[in-house]
């Protein structure tokens, strides 16, 4: 197994998926990339200004789309189409700094804000980060402690053309998800040759939902990833293996329906662990899985299933 060192240039810097992108990096399955990320939009410096107008990074030529700033893409040698990438998530490490905001009349939230009775002004917070003590500190006194995770792990899908690094999908992407820490395994189906993996979006902290659209959006110093092929697992969405317990993923445009996928899946995880056939892995999940929002604020909608590790016996 060896371990590989990606960092955000020219070459591997791009803001949306695509099956088109050529790798920057092609690895064996079993190896592990330390990948060094900017921020969500492509900041090379803290900022304060409420307008939210950091510097962007310099880059050489024709920027590959105006989503998340990703790193990658990583091509894993015998990945293939019906595949499952296993992704150990090692050290995750923010960087020194890292921002937050709600508001304004413009923009893909302005919408909620709306309806959550907001006017036009933006509200700011600019923190400063301790990845020592894992605490972070905005410039109004607000102390929080730190649970930092990749916002943006995922490949492209099956289909041609770039997408959107905004939304979740099967293959990952825009998951949002707080539960993603280091000690974590993610598991999402491969649809494209190689793979294609890459990761963005740094969160240092994040609430269920990511209600204003944001989290403690941070570029990450340190996001140790290791890639795994699982030509033994097969799944239809992703799934997560956490200390505590069992997550299933659903996304869809409707709150509910995501709640149904996930539901769905967590039922097939359940029948797979604990032998149950489905009516009785229903009637055990009313009981013990919960439903969590993921988030509401990326078009696609997520919820996750969890089932505790000590939930049955």
């Amino acid at each position: 197994m060896t371990l590989h060192t990606l960092e955000p240039d020219e070459r591997t810097l791009h803001g949306a998926f695509s099956r088109d992108f050529e790798p920057v990096l092609t690895i064996d399955s079993g190896d592990t990339v330390r990948f060094r990320t900017l921020d969500a939009r492509w900041s090379v410096k803290a900022t304060t200004d409420v307008g939210i107008s950091p510097e962007t990074f310099p880059l050489v030529g024709e920027r590959r789309g105006d989503g998340h700033a990703l790193t990658g893409p990583v091509y894993v040698r015998g990945a293939q189409a019906g595949h499952t990438l296993q992704i150990d998530i090692g050290t995750l490490r923010p960087g020194a700094w890292g921002w937050t905001f709600a508001g304004g009349a413009e923009g893909p939230y302005a919408e909620q804000y709306r309806k959550l009775g907001l006017d036009d002004r933006r509200t700011l917070l600019a923190w400063t980060l301790d990845a020592e003590r894992m605490t972070g500190q905005d410039q109004l006194g607000h102390t929080v402690a730190l649970r930092p995770f990749m916002g943006v792990m995922g490949m492209p899908p099956a289909q041609p053309g770039t997408h959107s690094t905004r939304p979740p999908r099967t293959c990952g992407g825009n998951i949002d998800c707080k539960e993603l820490v280091a000690g974590t395994t993610l598991y999402l189906p491969v649809e494209v040759e190689g793979a294609l993996f890459s990761t963005g979006d740094g969160h240092a902290a994040q609430g269920d939902g990511e209600v204003s659209g944001m989290a403690i959006e941070c570029p990450m110093d340190v996001a140790e990833l290791t890639l795994t092929l699982r030509e033994d697992m097969r799944l239809s969405t992703p799934r997560a293996e956490t200390p505590d317990g069992w997550l299933t993923f659903g996304f869809h445009d409707d709150l509910h329906e995501a709640g149904t996928v996930a539901l769905s899946a967590m039922l097939d995880l359940m029948g797979e662990r604990l032998g149950l056939d489905r009516p009785e892995a229903l009637a055990l999940a009313s009981v013990v899985v919960d439903l969590r929002i993921t988030q509401i604020v990326n078009g696609v909608r997520g919820i996750h299933a969890f089932l505790p590790n000590d939930a049955v016996s």
